[in-house]
């Protein structure tokens, strides 16, 4: 049983890694702010948690202790992360930063047109 619990560990681990490498390849690689920006949140909302996951199981397992830290720490990742990458590629938005000549669709553009009365 114990090597299972090992084995899952492992895995959690490897996958927040790999998570983090492909966020990482993925903000090197786009084109513009709002895509490279989706790609920091989502390894590190994932891959950060994927980490914590597997370190949080590894001290319960392995040293019997229940760590409310690092289950905290998983909430406020997940909590805080999409929601501060939302507001960077808000302000970036509105502050006039172009989009990839890539882009097909601009939603903002749409919603933010004045309404003839």
């Amino acid at each position: 049983m114990l090597s299972l619990i090992k084995i899952v560990i492992s895995i959690f681990l490897v996958i927040g890694t790999f998570v983090i490498l492909s966020g990482t390849i993925g903000v090197l690689r786009f084109p513009d702010v709002y895509s490279r920006l989706h790609a920091a949140t989502k390894s590190s909302t994932l891959g950060v948690s994927g980490v914590l996951i597997g370190s949080f199981l590894y001290v319960l397992t392995d040293m019997g202790v229940f760590s409310g830290k690092l289950i905290l720490g998983i909430l406020f990742v997940l909590l805080t992360a999409p929601v501060g990458g939302h507001m960077i590629s808000r302000a970036a938005y509105r502050s006039g930063v172009p989009l990839s000549e890539k882009t097909v669709y601009n939603h903002l553009e749409e919603n933010n047109k004045p309404k003839d009365s």
